[in-house]
């Protein structure tokens, strides 16, 4: 059995919806979203940093979202959610599977810390402003490439449970604006999808 430990509104939720889609049995460890429990002995055990998520398969203990992800998809349901490595959408969906860690979740961590993590008077305006533009840059490529489809290579993949996790993240922080409007439909459709509801419903 698959067993996710999860704290909300973290990476986590990512690997609920992959699940999720898959119709995949697994059990939940729900944990805080606090030192308490990410940084206690038991959790730290599993990950070194005490962060989520990490999944335990049998004998196997992973952790890093986008490890996750391709782990199960190789292991458990032999390679769906992604093209074919001989398919010309193959590199494309490479690209944007990692470009979620790459380019768009730095300055999302870093607005996540300023607004939410640090209390007022430790909170810095200059890096707040600097990440969010940055992040406006990062998503400008995604909104173009969303131009005339449905999701990143057309059919949904697991490079938009990486991405469309981190974009839905992003405009809930109010950093997609109205001059993205192929990201922000992006972002609607995916709210939509029933195994994206669980995941969220679970923060």
């Amino acid at each position: 059995m698959l067993t996710l430990h999860f704290a909300p509104n973290s990476r986590a939720g990512r690997i609920v919806w992959l699940l999720e889609e898959l119709g995949l049995p697994y059990e939940i460890n729900k944990m805080a979203f606090h030192p308490r429990d990410l940084k206690s002995d038991a959790h730290r055990a599993r990950h070194p940093m005490g962060r989520v998520p990490v999944l335990d398969d049998d004998d196997v203990r992973l952790y890093e979202s986008g490890a996750i992800v391709e782990y199960i998809l190789e292991r458990h349901k032999n390679g769906g959610l992604k093209p074919p490595v001989d398919s010309p959408l193959f590199p494309q969906y490479l690209q944007w599977f990692h470009y979620c860690e790459g380019m768009v979740m730095p300055p999302v961590n870093t607005i996540v810390v300023q607004t939410v993590l640090l209390p007022p008077e430790r909170r810095d305006e200059t890096a707040l402003g600097q990440a969010q533009r940055l992040l406006g840059k990062a998503l400008a490529p995604v909104d173009e490439a969303l131009a005339g489809k449905d999701y990143l290579i057309g059919d949904f993949s697991a490079a938009d449970i990486m991405l469309g996790h981190a974009c839905f993240m992003s405009n809930r922080l109010g950093c997609v604006s109205d001059e993205m409007p192929n990201l922000k439909a992006y972002v609607e459709r995916i709210a939509e999808r029933p195994a994206f509801k669980t995941a969220i419903e679970m923060a």
